[in-house]
């Protein structure tokens, strides 16, 4: 029996992801033809509306991939419809206390676990397996939440303490921006925030995770040997554009040599 994603992530497995941030059922398809364990569709920082989240989810899972929902905020109602639309679970960004840790996952459970509101949609088989479903939320829903502010790291070990908080994702250019210093990751105040989030997850049972937005081996290296296991790396729009720029590239330097 193939075990869930949440499974696997309890496990200790190394789960490689990206980013959805192009609104195209074609892109998500073509990124989950690409090898990857999970694709997160961002309806934080892209225009992707719920109707479209929701073909890009059915296209994602069609695949054998796991698909994830980055909701724009830590809003009830968003996260149960993106979740009646078959996201296997969310990650909520700028989660900075345990009030709104335990707000994201009860934002995902139905009662008693949480306050999630019961509707029948295409989670739910469109109301032919409301029971199979309440089981699968019940073990196999997951929920990851966005390490991604000075506040969040001061109360990180009381965050990946509240029951139902399966993973977190270090954001490092909102960390580094709610010290003063966005994108300055070599200034000594975040390298002493990422080092104390190392320190609080390596006591941690929770899978521990970071955004390495640059895909490059040498830095998701790097982030493998810290030990963390839930990696997104690069973006849609990312792979698009270097792909392009270096083929661009390739193909002066070819013209260039025939003269």
């Amino acid at each position: 029996m193939k075990q869930s994603f949440r499974s696997r992530m309890k496990g200790g497995d190394t789960l490689i992801g990206s980013w959805l941030t192009i609104g195209s059922g074609t892109t998500a398809e073509i990124m989950a033809q690409s090898g990857f364990d999970w694709l997160a569709i961002d309806m934080e920082h892209s225009v992707i509306e719920l109707a479209t989240a929701q073909e890009m989810i059915r296209i994602v899972d069609l695949h054998g991939v796991t698909p994830l929902v980055r909701v724009g905020h830590n809003q009830p109602n968003l996260i149960k419809r993106v979740m009646d639309a078959g996201s296997t679970g969310v990650i909520v960004p700028m989660v900075n206390s345990v009030a709104e840790a335990e707000q994201a996952v009860a934002s995902v459970k139905y009662p008693p676990q949480g306050f999630r509101g019961v509707g029948l949609a295409r989670a739910q088989q469109y109301g032919f397996g409301f029971s199979e479903y309440q089981d699968w939320n019940r073990d196999n829903s997951v929920v990851v939440v966005q390490i991604e502010h000075i506040d969040a790291v001061n109360n990180l070990e009381a965050i990946l303490n509240v029951p139902g908080v399966d993973g977190f994702i270090v954001g490092p250019y909102d960390l580094s921006g709610s010290l003063g210093v966005p994108g300055e990751f070599g200034n000594p105040d975040v390298k002493a925030a990422l080092n104390e989030i190392q320190r609080v997850a390596d006591k941690s049972d929770v899978a521990g995770g970071f955004h390495v937005v640059q895909p490059e081996p040498e830095t998701l290296n790097d982030k493998l040997e810290n030990g963390y296991r839930l990696l997104a790396y690069g973006l849609d729009s990312l792979f698009l554009g270097l792909g392009a720029r270096n083929a661009v590239q390739e193909s002066a330097k070819l013209i260039g040599d025939l003269k």
